[in-house]
């Protein structure tokens, strides 16, 4: 046996191996959940890392960051996000609005575990990554020394810390409210019986819908509204050197975990309830009707249209006098709305 048929014959059996395996894999993939549970964990991930990589600019960079750098980083983050997966998954990237529409039916539970899984490894990954990327700045600014709190602290690049001029209640309830108006201001951008964004711009005005919130409701609690956003990269800080403080300054690690999921839950009812129920439902289409351009013109019966050219019946002259009632429609370019009948 020469050495080109032995490179011949490991390569096809090569091929028999690899090709099973590889199906198998295609196979696993195309399944809905683990497509959402990566289109979940892609969509954090990208969130996270445009909203991270801005609070590290604000923390470590002096000139190359602001506040409204990372109202921008986020709103704008959170667009990007919708758009790698919002026609997969929704693009929840937040366990609070995944709560949400599973506790009001408008997903299964079965879901809830996937999507929060999937969201808080793409959130946590994102925190390793600005972790990589930053750390010899957070090293230089911190003076080697991670700490938590104090002039050089810098764990609050990763996730939400309380003020000293709030109380852990007030904070809890900055976080209720804000994310109550997040998840009242979703529904109504993504509500079709109301007056939705347009095809195509609900992954901008989402974003710009963030930005509001964080240049207006941000400064008490760092507006997190996002269970998912903030606990994953907090016990990587955790892990990473900046110790168990993360989780007692002030006792606060729960709250941007508890009150988001109460908020969001609490905005969504009143939504479907002061304003949702009040839209006023579609009339029910008349069975001699038909719909064009989502306008209604009824359809004369067969025996009031003109015959047509391949009609056995004999060619009828048309004059104004005899002009069948069919021709006397308006045509298609202005239809009629059945209140005019």
């Amino acid at each position: 046996m020469t050495q080109s048929d032995r490179k011949r014959r490991s390569t096809r059996g090569s091929k028999m191996v690899s090709s099973p395996i590889t199906t198998r894999m295609r196979a696993i993939l195309q399944k809905d959940m683990v497509r959402e549970f990566l289109a979940e964990f892609m969509s954090t991930y990208v969130m996270m890392v445009f909203g991270l990589g801005s609070v590290a600019h604000m923390v470590l960079g002096n000139k190359f960051g602001s506040y409204l750098g990372v109202n921008l980083g986020f709103g704008f983050g959170v667009t990007m996000g919708v758009h790698v997966a919002g026609n997969i998954s929704g693009a929840h990237m937040n366990a609070a609005v995944t709560f949400t529409n599973c506790a009001l039916g408008r997903m299964s539970w079965k879901k809830f575990p996937v999507y929060i899984l999937g969201q808080f490894l793409g959130s946590f990954l994102a925190a390793a990554t600005i972790y990589l990327l930053f750390y010899s700045a957070i090293i230089e600014f911190s003076g080697g020394h991670l700490a938590v709190t104090g002039p050089t602290a810098t764990a609050n690049i990763f996730a939400t810390y309380l003020p000293d001029r709030l109380t852990l209640w007030m904070g809890f309830l900055d976080e209720v409210i804000v994310t109550g108006i997040l998840q009242l201001c979703l529904f109504a951008i993504t509500d079709k019986e109301n007056n939705p964004a347009l095809q195509g711009t609900q992954a901008l005005v989402i974003g710009i819908l963030i930005i509001v919130i964080g240049v207006s409701l941000g400064m008490n609690t760092g507006y997190a509204m996002n269970p998912s956003r903030d606990l994953p990269p907090r016990f990587f800080t955790y892990i990473a050197g900046w110790g168990i403080q993360v989780f007692r300054v002030r006792d606060w690690w729960w709250v941007p975990v508890v009150a988001p999921l109460l908020g969001a839950y609490l905005g969504g009812i009143i939504y479907l309830v002061f304003i949702g129920s009040s839209i006023t439902q579609r009339p029910q289409i008349l069975e001699n009707s038909m719909v064009y351009e989502d306008r209604r013109i009824p359809v004369l019966p067969k025996t009031m249209q003109i015959p047509s050219m391949t009609s056995s019946l004999t060619p009828v002259s048309v004059t104004p006098a005899n002009r069948p009632l069919a021709q006397t429609v308006p045509p298609l370019s202005d239809p009629i709305h059945l209140e005019h009948f």
